[in-house]
């Protein structure tokens, strides 16, 4: 990651290595998370268009606001597996997503018609994503960041980034994708 993108976001690194641990240990990503710069070519759009939703979401649903973004990382990656040349395409895959439902459903939706999952694994993806989504919100409120300022924005939005990169992660994984040192 570049300096610039470092000071950008601060915190970034903490929230990595936080998930990546909790993740490994359960199996669902590897040691070696992937380099997908198309799936990464896509966040800023998805982040913009995702922070006004998330951040009207924080303070009564912290868990929510920052897991939604897990989810739509898994949705890119799938979609990136499936038909990239007609998906690339798409505008922004946040607003898309989110205007095939709603946003308070997109778990819902993308767990079922998106990944295609059954019932028990929807209902181990939400248990994954919801202990991701807390530890993240704990993070956040156990770091030295005051409130309301613009490193606690940046920070959220650093959260957010590294839970959309692990949820495309867990994605790839599932799909059948390991990442191995060449």
């Amino acid at each position: 990651m570049m300096e610039q993108e470092q000071n950008q976001y601060p915190h970034e690194e903490e929230f990595r290595h936080d998930l990546t641990a909790y993740l490994l240990s359960k199996g669902k990503v590897d040691g070696l998370l992937p380099d997908a710069p198309d799936i990464e070519g896509k966040w800023l759009g998805i982040a913009e268009a995702y922070l006004p939703d998330g951040m009207r979401e924080f303070a009564a649903y912290p868990t929510v606001s920052l897991g939604w973004m897990m989810y739509v990382g898994m949705a890119v990656a799938k979609y990136w597996d499936e038909d990239w040349e007609l998906y690339d395409k798409v505008d922004n895959l946040y607003t898309y997503l989110r205007d095939c439902i709603d946003y308070d459903h997109m778990d819902d939706y993308i767990s079922q018609k998106v990944l295609l999952l059954g019932d028990e694994e929807r209902r181990q993806l939400a248990v994954l994503v919801g202990e991701c989504a807390a530890r993240s919100n704990s993070r956040l409120r156990h770091l030295p960041v005051e409130p309301g300022t613009s490193e606690a924005f940046r920070t959220y939005v650093a959260a957010l980034h590294q839970l959309y990169l692990m949820g495309a992660a867990v994605q790839l994984k599932a799909m059948g994708y390991h990442m191995t040192r060449m």
